[in-house]
């Protein structure tokens, strides 16, 4: 039997276009995150409570905390990117794409390996046939190719189990988690995790974006969906967490002290071209925490930069 948790008020109705790619810093208690299509970086003190919006020129996708100095890593449009602290200040260190692409695609979603490796996918122009490509960005000698050409719709959500020997990945559009295995940096074997419609999920759902739990269950936002799934490690699904108030659940990861608080971005129904849809969805765009202590615990993100033995 699928397990229920309703999650029906926000944490703070912060109002986001396309709010995406959250990240939480156990050292500060900050969680950030972005607004991908309102180009700003949120930075949401856990303790304080105080909320920090920095607004740049362009779309950043997702975000690391460092390894290697202050500020933030992420993806941005064209690239991958280091960012400031505090002075809405973006410098790429890598900017990959190929010309004839670059006015038809960007980068989306993102995460970091144990090693400080950064990967990242694209998303898709149909029309042009530039196709979602997952990239990786190695810091230790600067490295930056594409790691599955896929084709993929808009690359999204993913992560790796806490030992490491499995990697998760999106292709959002086709409704499909695709489970790879991983070894230093090494991608193998891919094959399918989830098919979201043989599933029987909702149409006109979504997978969006992802963390993965100390158990190796993946915890799956469903754009257009209004929930979190969680899946088992066979791809069967375990847990629900319903947000009522919301209809595009973007994407999630695991902060708190013990890493077991589950915090939830989302996105304003204009974003899915659905405005008129915002009075049944009130919520759409805010920042939601599902308390998870005592049941849960995730696998903490990794930074990004050379990792020093």
């Amino acid at each position: 039997m699928v397990k229920q948790i309703i999650v029906d008020r926000p944490l703070l109705t912060v109002g986001c276009t396309l709010g995406e790619g959250p990240i939480y810093d156990p050292d500060t208690s900050i969680l950030h995150f972005v607004d991908i299509d309102e180009h700003k970086i949120l930075h949401y003190n856990t303790v304080s409570l105080e909320l920090k919006v920095e607004q740049f020129d362009e779309k950043i996708g997702c975000l690391a905390l460092r390894r290697d100095g202050p500020g933030l890593a992420g993806a941005a449009a064209q690239g991958f990117a280091l960012f400031e602290s505090g002075n809405s200040t973006m410098e790429y260190i890598n900017r990959p794409l190929p010309v004839e692409y670059q006015p038809y695609t960007r980068f989306n979603d993102g995460a970091c390996d144990s090693k400080g490796r950064f990967f990242a996918g694209t998303v898709y122009d149909k029309e042009r046939g530039v196709p979602g490509q997952l990239w990786k960005f190695d810091p230790a000698d600067g490295s930056c190719a594409v790691v599955d050409p896929g084709p993929f719709t808009d690359s999204n959500g993913l992560g790796w189990t806490a030992d490491e020997k499995i990697f998760y990945f999106t292709d959002s559009r086709a409704n499909l988690i695709f489970a790879y295995d991983y070894e230093d940096g090494h991608l193998t074997n891919r094959r399918l995790f989830v098919d979201a419609m043989a599933l029987g999920l909702e149409e006109n759902s979504y997978c969006d974006g992802l963390c993965v739990d100390m158990e190796g269950y993946v915890w799956s936002a469903r754009w257009g969906g209004s929930k979190i799934v969680r899946f088992s490690p066979s791809g069967s699904i375990d847990v629900e967490v319903c947000f009522p108030t919301v209809l595009n659940v973007t994407s999630c990861v695991f902060g708190g002290p013990n890493c077991d608080q589950l915090y939830v971005t989302s996105a304003h129904c204009r974003a899915s071209g659905e405005a008129e849809r915002q009075t049944e969805y009130p919520d759409s765009g805010h920042l939601f925490v599902v308390d998870l202590s005592g049941e849960y615990q995730g696998v903490p993100r990794h930074k990004f930069g050379v990792a020093k033995d």
